[in-house]
C-alpha cells in the first residue's frame, strides 16, 4: 500500500474509544497529547450500538465544528475499534470529513472471520489510515490486505508489534498519524 499522506492536515481529529472504553483511553490521550498542532476532540460513546454512536459521532462533529470554525468536510474522525468503526460507518452514510484514522479496526469477532464489519467499505471515498497490531484476533494481516481494497478511497495500512490493544507501540501510533496528517 502507497505511503498516503494527506496534502494539508486536517483542521482537527474527532477521536471515539473502543466499546466499553470513554474520552481517557490511553491511545486517544496520547494522540491528543502527540498532536499539539491541531485541535483534538475525544468522545465517549455511551453506547455498543453502531447505529447510536453514529449519531453521537455526527453530533460531536457539528459541534467541534463549530468551536473550530470550519466545516465537518475539514475534520478527521476515528478512533480505536468500536469507536472508529462508528466513525467509518457516519463516513460511509454521508458524513463529510478530512480523512478516517482508524486504530485497532475490528473486521470482525475473534475468531469469527465470517462476521465481517466491511459492508460500509465501498462508501469510504477518503484517505483513510489503518493501524492495527499484527497479532490482533479482530483481523489478520491478510485480512486486511483482501478486505482494504473494497475501500473507494486511498487507503494506507500500518501494523505494529502486539494485540488488539498494542499500549507498548502508542509512541509509534503517534508517529504513523503524524505522518499521514502531514505534521
Amino acid at each position: 500500500m502507497p505511503d498516503l499522506v494527506l496534502a494539508s492536515p486536517p483542521a482537527a481529529l474527532l477521536l471515539a474509544p473502543g466499546a466499553g472504553a470513554n474520552r481517557d483511553d490511553a491511545t486517544l490521550v496520547a494522540l491528543e497529547h502527540g498532536l499539539p498542532e491541531i485541535t483534538v476532540e475525544r468522545l465517549t460513546l455511551a453506547t455498543t450500538s453502531v447505529a447510536n454512536a453514529v449519531k453521537m459521532v455526527i453530533a460531536a462533529a457539528e459541534e467541534l465544528a463549530r468551536q473550530v470554525g470550519c466545516n465537518p468536510g475539514e475534520i478527521a474522525f476515528g478512533g480505536r475499534s468500536f469507536g472508529g468503526r462508528s466513525c467509518s460507518v457516519a463516513v460511509a452514510e454521508g458524513l463529510p470529513a478530512a480523512a478516517l484514522v482508524l486504530l485497532s479496526y475490528p473486521l470482525h469477532p475473534p475468531a469469527q472471520p465470517a462476521k465481517l464489519r466491511v459492508d460500509h467499505f465501498c462508501d469510504i471515498a477518503v484517505p483513510t489510515l489503518f493501524v492495527s497490531g499484527d497479532k490482533d484476533p479482530f483481523g489478520t494481516p491478510d485480512e486486511f490486505v483482501e478486505h482494504l481494497a473494497a475501500v473507494d478511497g486511498p487507503t494506507r495500512l500500518e501494523w505494529v508489534a502486539g494485540n488488539h490493544s498494542p499500549k507498548a507501540r502508542i509512541p509509534e501510533i503517534i508517529e504513523v498519524v503524524r505522518h499521514f496528517m502531514g505534521l
